[in-house]
């Protein structure tokens, strides 16, 4: 979007841009999901990596055909870092990180029943279907949010919960306030490193997350833990 209207919104352009396609994949997937029967968690996997890799091939064409001096800025956003954080979007930011914390405790016990299974969280009272898609939409919308301020800054989410549950055990009360400390504490060690890799330049910080969560991968598979 944004090598098509460039810079027109200002500073806000390139979040702004970033938070409809959040937005717009989403709602897509949800789309593909409600028309397949059956709607597990592996069915939403599936659903949104075809939606990723179609827009990652949308972005890709907009980029080598849109204004070439927006590519830059493309370029790093989908890297991920923190160059696009202001004092004047840390309210955004800030409105989805509460968002998503103040869901995950205030549904903590509905989630952690999953952990028996879906028909015993059946029996104890939960709307699977309906509470699994509400839990997506949320987070669907909260990663829009941030993504649109700081970019693709992959790896986080999937290795901060493995470390966070040795610690905190598996419910997820305790577990939803220390991944959100690890999870600070990665993205703070991760932009440190960044910064000081190759001066004078600084790293996207999605390059060192990237390194750091594929090592990590390829340890949780040799000890099948994943």
């Amino acid at each position: 979007m944004i090598t098509v209207i460039g810079d027109r919104f200002g500073v806000w352009t390139l979040p702004v841009a970033a938070f409809i396609g959040g937005m717009l994949a989403a709602a897509i997937v949800l789309l593909l999901v409600s028309r397949i029967r059956g709607q597990g968690p592996e069915r939403l996997i599936l659903a949104g990596l075809a939606v990723s890799f179609l827009f990652t091939a949308l972005t890709n064409y907009l980029v080598f055909s849109g204004d070439q001096r927006a590519a830059h800025s493309v370029l790093f956003w989908t890297m991920g870092g923190l160059g696009l954080a202001r004092w004047d979007n840390i309210g955004l930011a800030a409105f989805g990180v509460a968002g998503i914390i103040a869901f995950a405790l205030r549904n903590h016990r509905r989630l952690d029943a999953f952990l028996a299974g879906e028909n015993t969280a059946e029996s104890l009272g939960v709307q699977v279907g309906r509470f699994r898609m509400l839990t997506f939409v949320v987070a669907a919308f909260t990663t829009a949010i941030l993504v649109a301020v700081a970019g693709v800054i992959g790896f986080v989410g999937l290795m901060i919960p493995h470390l966070a549950r040795r610690i905190a055990g598996q419910l997820h009360l305790r577990l939803v306030i220390t991944c959100a400390v690890f999870g600070a504490a990665l993205l703070l060690a991760s932009d440190l490193s960044a910064r000081t890799l190759l001066p004078p330049q600084e790293l996207p910080i999605g390059i060192v997350t990237s390194s750091v969560g594929a090592f990590f991968v390829v340890w949780m598979l040799i000890h099948r833990k994943l």
